[in-house]
Formats: structure tokens, sequence, C-alpha cells
């Protein structure tokens, strides 16, 4: 009878153990799948950075030069784990856009500061029908890089420099012209800085602002280092306009004081390499007695030490 019993009770609860399981899955299984996609969401940008291209960054800028002919220069550099690093060795191509095709100006190579340089000669570069340059800089990429490009336009212009000599008053005049029209515009209120070439960077002389008519003069200083022969190089620059992006204009002048470029010894000075001999007689000595002073001390801590007394180890009964 108990048997009976607990089988007709089983038969009751069954109905209900199989609801309560049922409902349990049902639960369950969306918290499951939600748990597996995130899973593999969370996996997809690992993939991606393993399989990820290095993008470089290309910095594009144009000097326009007095002789009507264009310096192009290009800088790649990259951001690699949070510092950028230049890119040296890779071919970056110059592009001349016109307003039917595009025409290949050349191509030049990184050097160790990630810096391409070429230079166009005037009958191989011609503006638009505006007057403008259109140029483009390209670098096409590689196994572990992305491609880049990078564009600008800017006016057709030109600076000229002219050097004046009045007595014993140094002076240069410059001119700041437009040739987008096809004729000789002059450009007024345009700020021009005047240079000096030195070895590393131009070392800046002055500034001055364009009348009317285009031109400026300003003040050159007198007795500047040279060459041998005392020969100077001054230059005229317009950097970073918005219209006509930059200029510059050179030229040599034999106004400097001669420098002699031969290796030679230079006489004893404090602020020579080759001090003067009472100052190295005062070092020596000086020397000499502070390391001595040290020697002393040494050698007497060494003498102490064998002048210790030692107890006897022979036991005496």
């Amino acid at each position: 009878m108990k048997q009976r019993t607990n089988l007709t009770a089983l038969k009751k609860i069954f109905p209900h153990l199989l609801i309560s399981s049922a409902l349990f899955l049902a639960l369950l299984s969306p918290g499951m799948l939600s748990a597996q996609t995130d899973s593999t969401t969370a996996k997809q940008p690992a993939a991606e950075e393993e399989s990820g291209l290095i993008a470089p960054g290309l910095e594009f800028t144009s000097v326009q030069k007095a002789d009507n002919s264009v310096g192009l220069k290009a800088i790649l550099k990259a951001k690699v784990k949070g510092s950028f690093i230049k890119l040296p060795l890779l071919k970056v191509a110059f592009v001349l856009v016109s307003d039917t095709a595009e025409k290949e100006l050349g191509f030049a190579i990184t050097d160790r500061n990630g810096a391409a340089v070429l230079n166009v000669p005037a009958d191989a570069i011609a503006a638009d029908k505006d007057g403008n340059l259109h140029v483009k800089a390209l670098f096409k990429g590689n196994k572990s890089m992305e491609p880049a490009e990078e564009e600008l336009t800017v006016k057709r212009a030109r600076l000229v420099i002219t050097p004046v000599k009045e007595d014993s008053l140094l002076t240069v005049q410059v001119k700041l012209v437009d040739l987008s029209t096809g004729a000789e515009t002059p450009v007024p209120e345009t700020a021009i800085g005047i240079f000096v070439q030195r070895s590393f960077n131009p070392l800046k002389l002055g500034e001055g602002t364009t009348d009317e008519a285009g031109e400026a003069t300003v003040e050159i200083p007198g007795k500047l280092p040279g060459d041998p022969k005392g020969n100077i190089t001054l230059l005229a620059r317009l950097d970073e306009n918005e219209t006509y992006g930059n200029l510059e204009a050179a030229v040599t002048q034999p106004w400097g004081v001669a420098v002699s470029d031969k290796d030679q010894q230079l006489p004893r000075a404090l602020w020579s390499t080759h001090p003067p001999i009472w100052m190295l007689v005062t070092f020596i000595i000086l020397m000499t007695v502070v390391w001595g002073h040290y020697i002393v001390i040494i050698y007497e801590l060494f003498r102490l030490r064998k002048e210790e007394p030692h107890e006897s180890t022979n036991a005496t009964i």
C-alpha cells in the first residue's frame, strides 16, 4: 500500500517538475546566449589590432623661389606605441594636378628625418587657368603601412631681393609680386623676413612690410661673420602665407667679415679647449693634495690593522 501511495504521489509531482525545469531553462538560455555573444565581440578588437597596419601622417609644403622653380617637401611620420617616429627610406611621389589630367613631377626617398625633397624647375611646372599650383604628395604604402596622400594649392608669386650699398649703410630691397594673372601685380601690406644663412638654421636679421608697390627695405648690420672671402648669403622669406604658401629669394654679397675655414689650434684661453699654463699647474697641485690625503688615510688604516694585538690561541692548563 505504501508503494502504491508513493507512486501516486510521484505521478502528481512529476508534471510540476517538468514545468519548473522548462521555465528554468527558458530563463537560463538568453543569459548563455548573451554571454557567448559578449565573448565573441570581445575577441574581435584584439584580432583587428593584430592585423592592423601603421597609418603614417604626411606633412606637405612648397617653396616658390626667385627663379620660378618650386621646392616640394614631404615629411612622413607615424605614431607607434604612443610616440611619433620618423619614417626613412620610403618613396614619395609628387604629382601636378591640372584641370584635365595629372602629371607626375618626380619622386624622392625620405631621409633619416623622414623628409623627401624635390626641386622642380620652372619649365616643368605650370599653373592652372586660375593661376594656382595644385600639387599632390603620394605615398603608396607597403606591407606594414597604409597609403598616405596630401594636397596643397597656392597662387603663383615671386619674391625678389636686391642688395643696396650706400656709403657705409647696407640694406636690401625686397619686392613681392603676384603672377597668377599672367602679369606682375604688386602685393602690399605683407610682412617679409630677412635672414642670413648660417651653418644650421638661418638667422633672422629683420622684417619689413611691403608698401603699395609691393616693396620693402631692411637694413643689414655690418661685420657679420662670413666665409673665408667675407661673403654672406642673405635670404628674403615669406612663410606660411594663406594665399601664396612659402616664398624665398637669396643673394650673396661680400658684406661679412672673413672667417678662416682652416683647422688650426686656438690660443690658450679660459673659454677654449687649451687652458692657460697657470690653470693647469694649479689644478694638478690641488688634485695631488686632495688625493694625497686619501692615500695617507688608507695607508694609516692598513698600518693600524697590522699593529692590532691578537689573542693567543694556545690554551694554558
